[in-house]
């Protein structure tokens, strides 16, 4: 325990050394976070009339927001899968870093449902009133909470074994809570898509591909997120990512992608050719009501980018990490509006009873969502900070944080100088 407790203060400390690009970044995200904490009290003041919702769209941004994180979250396993199922060599020492992604993720995710309950002091009625197995919400508080307890051992674990330099028992505590992760991953987001397509009084939801093409675009969208933070670890770190690991990550991209963009096309042909009232919210979504076409640019948005993404992965432009670095935002963006703004807001108007209200966020609704985006990335950040120097075995039982210096970098705020300037300070 004593070691344990020694390892926890190290890589606190260790979280505030770097370079100034480094200390910018961090400055920059706990600003924003900052300002999302003063807005969030601000609602907690005056309430949920501070947001856009109303009572004919009481879902909005922060679901849109949850619903995207937990598609992500989810996204892990497509590292691990390769590494464990198929043993895909290149991407055994990064699977880490989906682990710590969906950790993130995850708590995002709760921050979300957090900020989005307006009474957070009425939390605990979702764990002392649980209907189970009948409520999805329940459900949905299982899987999330039991995800995040699986990502965290597994974290955990491994780093700490590889801080005191000894192999994992990877046959007892990684192998068999890697095999319930995958099962567990796909489980998180089925049941949110059980959770829309199980409201009756919103037919937009209830389509029987919700739950497929919430897992397509989940194996797009959380790889595309790899793709960009692992070549940002290699620019500004000396821990060596393979560019066959990268280029690997593209072709499950690009698979479920194309997977992704087939369902929305069967879905959209279902809606628009059979053209029933039910219909309504879709024909909203894509082309608006008279004057109501608040959403109509976010699809359409989505859709460009998606289609370019698309178009991007099956050339051989897509080999240059230029081009697949372009089709990875693009792919991050256009999943979120679809799966945000274009999947949780039309599915509201109009209501039941045929009014139409518009949903628009406001800025204090914007902000929260811009401070919880924050807090994770800062989060994901110190988690990538702490790992790098253990995985590489310059942060150890033995070496706090020992490196031999570079004469010709150690003034210039590289690594290894910040390493250097580490070790002095904990000396």
């Amino acid at each position: 325990m004593r070691d344990y407790a020694v390892f926890l203060w190290r890589c606190f400390r260790l979280s505030f050394v770097g370079d100034w690009r480094y200390g910018a970044w961090m400055l920059t995200l706990t600003a924003i976070a900052l300002l999302g904490l003063n807005a969030y009290c601000r609602q907690l003041v005056f309430g949920l009339a501070t947001t856009g919702m109303t009572d004919q769209v009481s879902w909005g941004l922060y679901i849109a927001n949850f619903t995207f994180l937990v598609g992500m979250a989810a996204a892990a396993v497509m590292l691990v899968i390769p590494v464990y199922i198929y043993r895909n060599k290149e991407l055994h020492d990064l699977v880490i870093f989906g682990e710590l992604a969906a950790v993130s993720f995850i708590i995002m995710c709760l921050l979300f449902v957090t900020v989005d309950l307006g009474r957070p002091d009425r939390m605990h009625h979702l764990f002392l009133r649980f209907n189970f197995p009948l409520s999805m919400l329940t459900w949905d508080v299982i899987v999330l909470n039991g995800y995040l307890l699986l990502n965290l051992h597994i974290c955990g674990y491994l780093i700490y074994c590889a801080y005191r330099k000894r192999e994992p028992r990877k046959a007892l505590f990684v192998v068999p809570f890697v095999l319930i992760a995958i099962v567990w991953a796909v489980s998180i987001h089925t049941v949110t898509a059980f959770l829309y397509v199980g409201l009756g009084a919103r037919p937009f939801w209830n389509s029987a591909i919700i739950a497929p093409r919430f897992l397509a675009s989940a194996f797009a969208a959380g790889p595309a997120f790899i793709v960009l933070a692992l070549q940002v670890i290699r620019r500004f770190t000396d821990y060596d990512v393979p560019s066959k690991a990268l280029m690997t990550l593209r072709q499950i991209i690009l698979v479920a992608l194309t997977i992704n963009v087939f369902l929305l096309m069967s879905e959209v042909f279902t809606e628009f050719y059979a053209d029933t009232a039910h219909s309504a919210s879709t024909h909203y979504l894509f082309f608006g009501i008279g004057e109501n076409r608040a959403l109509v640019p976010w699809i359409w948005t989505s859709l460009g980018m998606t289609a370019a993404a698309l178009l991007i992965l099956y050339l051989p432009l897509a080999r240059s990490l230029r081009y697949l670095n372009i089709a990875c935002v693009l792919i991050i963006i256009g999943v979120w509006i679809e799966k945000g703004m274009g999947l949780i807001v039309p599915a509201f108007i109009p209501t039941p009873i045929g009014e139409i209200v518009e949903y628009r966020p406001t800025i204090n609704e914007i902000l929260v969502c811009l401070g919880i985006w924050a807090a994770g990335i800062l989060l994901f950040t110190i988690s990538v900070r702490i790992t790098i120097p253990v995985l590489s075995g310059r942060l150890t039982i033995d070496h706090p944080y020992a490196t031999e210096p570079d004469t010709e970098t150690e003034s210039n705020g590289s690594p290894r100088a910040t390493a250097l300037a580490f070790e002095r300070s904990t000396s």
